[in-house]
């Protein structure tokens, strides 16, 4: 019998793979130092792509009950708006920023977890531990001292940016820290400010940058402009409210903060995800700029691609070299999150007059062309991802269809009626199986040996959709590779690659 899997680390990312992996059966273990799931609302943001994910999961519906749809976002300078931008125009069911408080993520998924019959294992931390040929043997430390050797198959680091699993695999976070200290504050605010858009203020002092997060409430950061030798000292409520005044819309009154820090931005991630039976994920493997809100959604994707690998394995549907993909896809998302949102801040923190002008002109420019426009929200709403490139599970064979191309995220498609009670796509791969997509062609007869990591669908033509092709779709919603209808034999055979041995 397999050991369960063990999991470090119960914030967004940890809780995230756990309910994935229980989901598919796999026996967990999820432990967490911390006394209590945060209080704070730190991480803001769930994107139309981490929504995808989690309909998938079917428990898309807990989030959105938390939280509260942000529609687009306003770009000014010195107080002149520059660019307006709509989340309408994502390319996802999900048109749409959830503002939803990392407190509130992590009740959501303790809650699902709970549902699934796993609580998280409260001041318990992962001390030391050991990998061997067949597991990793785990030291856990217990409220009152006491320690426990723990069995796993595979140890999971999502244990934050001072990983203990990553400090255990001496495994370098390489990078910088960006040389300003920045100041935030979670308050409530009076005055003309957009309630369901994001407010972006650029002026010759710097950014500020005011999120909704309903009832008046919003998350207020900006840079000082400075960096000191000492860690970034929290503002007072009146010092936000100069900051305010100075680069924000006229008249606006901050008060009642629940939370003021200050804060540091670090550009870090590890070259390697996975070291032999010990994976990293979330802010363990990558830490960037808060520019455009898409940490804890990458960590959440980490988990949400590694999870249905672990799982085939775990259950001994698919081989181990599956795991194999994991770090070149994630690190190659890492590495275009991290530069995206690193440009996003320098360009929000130009001081030179005349770049300054240069960037005020090309946001202004933003606004009038569709095609700009569309490619930014795609961006940001990370629908854009890919894993067309360095990936060993793409295959571009001949006769590929061009939308959606193999690598390419796979949006959701009605399918017809009877085929295995799913209404769409999304349905059918929260069981955990590749499908076999017929667009406007005929099912594919899986062999029998394939039915336990594979089911066949049928949907009808569809814009987002080349008709005439059949689709191998990953459990994640992204494309393995795409053939001419007839052309059953590719699929089958990378269906069979994937198989364990015998």
């Amino acid at each position: 019998m397999n050991h369960p899997i063990l999991i470090a680390g119960a914030g967004p990312v940890g809780l995230t793979l756990a309910m994935s992996l229980k989901r598919r059966g796999v026996d967990v273990r999820i432990v967490d130092k911390s006394s209590a799931r945060s209080d704070k609302s730190k991480a803001l943001v769930m994107w139309p792509r981490t929504l995808e994910l989690m309909a998938i999961q079917g428990c898309t519906a807990a989030f959105i009950g938390a939280g509260m749809r942000c529609r687009g976002a306003r770009i000014f300078a010195d107080g002149d708006m520059l660019a307006h931008v709509r989340f309408d125009i994502a390319r996802s069911t999900y048109d749409y920023a959830l503002m939803i408080p990392q407190s509130e993520t992590e009740r959501v998924l303790e809650e699902q977890l709970a549902g699934l019959g796993l609580q998280v294992e409260r001041r318990v931390e992962l001390v030391a531990f050991q990998e061997q040929a067949d597991g990793v043997i785990a030291t856990l430390r217990h409220p009152d001292g006491r320690q426990e050797t723990v069995e796993a198959a595979y140890l999971c680091g999502c244990d934050g940016a001072h990983s203990t699993v990553r400090h255990a695999l001496d495994a370098p976070f390489e990078g910088n820290t960006m040389p300003s200290d920045w100041i935030l504050a979670d308050t409530y605010i009076d005055g003309e400010v957009a309630q369901d858009e994001l407010t972006i203020c650029w002026v010759p002092q710097g950014v500020l940058v005011l999120f909704p997060m309903g009832g008046k409430r919003f998350r207020v950061i900006a840079d000082i402009g400075t960096s000191s030798a000492q860690a970034p000292a929290a503002p007072t409520l009146a010092g936000m409210q100069e900051v305010l005044d100075q680069r924000g819309p006229k008249g606006l009154r901050a008060y009642d903060p629940y939370w003021l820090s200050g804060f540091r931005i670090n550009e870090r991630k590890v070259k390697e995800y996975r070291h032999g039976r010990v994976f990293l994920s979330g802010d363990a493997a990558h830490v960037h700029s808060p520019a455009g809100g898409q940490g804890m959604n990458t960590g959440m994707q980490d988990a949400f691609n590694l999870a249905w690998k672990l799982a085939m394995v775990w259950h001994g549907h698919a081989a181990p070299s599956l795991l194999d993909s994991y770090s070149p896809e994630r690190s190659a998302v890492g590495d275009q999150v991290l530069r995206n949102a690193g440009n996003m801040t320098r360009i929000a923190l130009l001081r030179n007059p005349v770049l300054r002008e240069l960037r005020n002109l090309a946001a202004g420019t933003l606004s009038r062309i569709p095609a700009l426009r569309q490619r930014m929200v795609d961006q940001l709403t990370e629908v854009d991802l890919h894993y067309r490139e360095g990936s060993p599970l793409t295959q571009s064979p001949r006769g590929a269809a061009e939308r959606p191309a193999p690598g390419d995220r796979a949006p959701d498609i009605a399918l017809r009626a009877g085929d295995a009670d799913a209404r769409g796509l999304y349905d059918l791969l929260g069981t955990g199986r590749f499908v076999v997509l017929s667009v406007d062609a005929p099912a594919v007869d899986l062999p029998q040996g394939a039915r336990s990591i594979a089911v066949a669908a049928i949907a009808a033509a569809d814009p987002a959709w080349q008709a005439g092709h059949v689709y191998l779709v990953r459990p994640d919603a992204y494309v393995a590779l795409s053939v001419r209808a007839g052309d059953d034999a590719t699929i089958i055979a990378a269906l069979e690659r994937l198989e364990t041995d015998g």
